[in-house]
C-alpha cells in the first residue's frame, strides 16, 4: 500500500507564479490534505463565515493546507481575465502540491470554483491525486452560460460603478437557507466583514469575473475516465451550486458518494465527513 503523502515541516510560505503570488498556511500532523476555496472567498473569510469547521482534519491526524487563490485574500493577480481561468488555477493547484514538496497520490478538496480546478487538474495529471473531495460544486455545462452571462454584466457592473454595484447586484439574490442560518449566528464584527464583500481587490474583481465567465467543468467523458474515490458535499436551494451540478457529478465519477446538507449545522459536520472518507 503506497504511503500517503506528508507535507514539509514548514507550516507557511509564499509561492511566486506568473502574474501572482500565492499566500498558504497549514497545520496539524499527518497525511496532506490540499485545500482550494471558492469564488471571491478566503481562508480568513471561509474562518469568518465558520461554515466550513476544519477542525477536525488536523485532529483526525491529517496535516491540512490552504491556500488563497491568486487575486483572494492574501495572495496578489494582476487585471488578465485569462489568469483567472480554471485551467490556470489547476496551474496554480498543481503548482501548491510541488511547493508543499508533496510525493505520490494527494488527497484534494475544493469548493466551488476550487472543485473546478480541482477537477481541471485531475484530469490533466489523474496520477497527482489519490482521493477528491468535491465540495458545492458550481454550475456547469447547461446551467454555466447562464452563470456565465450574469458574470459578465456583474464585471460591466464594477468597472463602471464600483463595488456598490457588486453588492447590490448580489443583496437581490435570494440567499441559500444555510447562509441565511450562518449569518445569523455571526458576531457583529464577523457579520460586518462578510457584509462588506468578496474578499478580492476591486481592481482585478472584473477581470476575475470575466476568466469564471469562459470556464467550465471538464467534458464528462473525462470525468468519467477518472479513477478516484470522490466525495461530493452540497447543499440545498443555492442556484449558484445547484444539486443538479452535484448529482450530474456523481453520475458521472466511478467511485463517487453524494451528500446534500439542508442545514449550517450539517455543513459544519463536512469536515468530520470528510476525514472519515478519506481514511477509508
Amino acid at each position: 500500500m503506497t504511503a500517503l503523502p506528508q507535507i514539509a515541516a514548514q507550516s507557511e510560505g509564499r509561492l511566486d507564479r506568473p502574474g501572482a503570488e500565492l499566500d498558504w498556511s497549514s497545520e496539524g500532523q499527518g497525511p496532506l490534505l490540499v485545500y482550494a476555496h471558492g469564488m471571491f472567498g478566503s481562508r480568513a473569510s471561509e474562518d469568518r463565515w465558520g461554515l466550513f469547521d476544519w477542525t477536525a482534519l488536523p485532529a483526525s491526524g491529517r496535516r491540512l493546507a490552504r491556500y488563497d487563490a491568486r487575486a483572494h485574500g492574501r495572495s496578489t493577480g494582476r487585471p488578465e481575465p485569462d489568469d483567472y481561468r480554471w485551467p490556470r488555477l489547476a496551474d496554480d493547484l498543481l503548482a501548491v502540491l510541488d511547493q508543499l514538496q508533496a510525493v505520490g497520490p494527494v488527497d484534494v478538496a475544493g469548493a466551488s470554483m476550487g472543485a473546478g480546478s480541482l477537477l481541471t487538474a485531475a484530469v490533466r495529471e489523474p496520477a497527482r491525486f489519490r482521493r477528491l473531495v468535491l465540495m458545492i460544486p458550481p454550475t456547469a455545462w447547461e446551467t454555466r452560460p447562464a452563470a456565465a452571462q450574469g458574470y459578465l454584466a456583474r464585471a460591466d457592473d464594477v468597472e463602471r460603478d464600483g463595488l456598490p454595484a457588486f453588492l447590490a447586484a448580489s443583496s437581490g439574490a435570494t440567499p441559500p437557507p444555510v447562509f441565511v442560518e450562518a449569518f445569523a449566528s455571526l458576531g457583529p464584527e464577523d457579520a460586518a466583514a462578510v457584509a462588506a464583500g468578496p474578499d478580492v481587490s476591486v481592481s482585478l474583481l472584473p477581470s476575475l469575473l470575466r476568466g469564471a465567465a469562459v470556464s467550465d467543468l471538464p467534458d464528462p467523458g473525462a470525468l468519467a475516465a477518472l479513477p478516484h474515490p470522490a466525495l461530493i458535499l452540497t447543499w440545498e436551494g443555492d442556484p449558484v451550486h445547484p444539486v443538479s451540478t452535484a448529482e450530474r457529478l456523481a453520475e458521472l465519477l466511478p467511485c463517487a458518494e453524494l451528500h446534500i446538507s439542508a442545514t449550517a449545522a450539517e455543513v459544519r459536520g463536512w469536515a468530520a465527513r470528510i476525514a472519515d472518507f478519506l481514511a477509508g
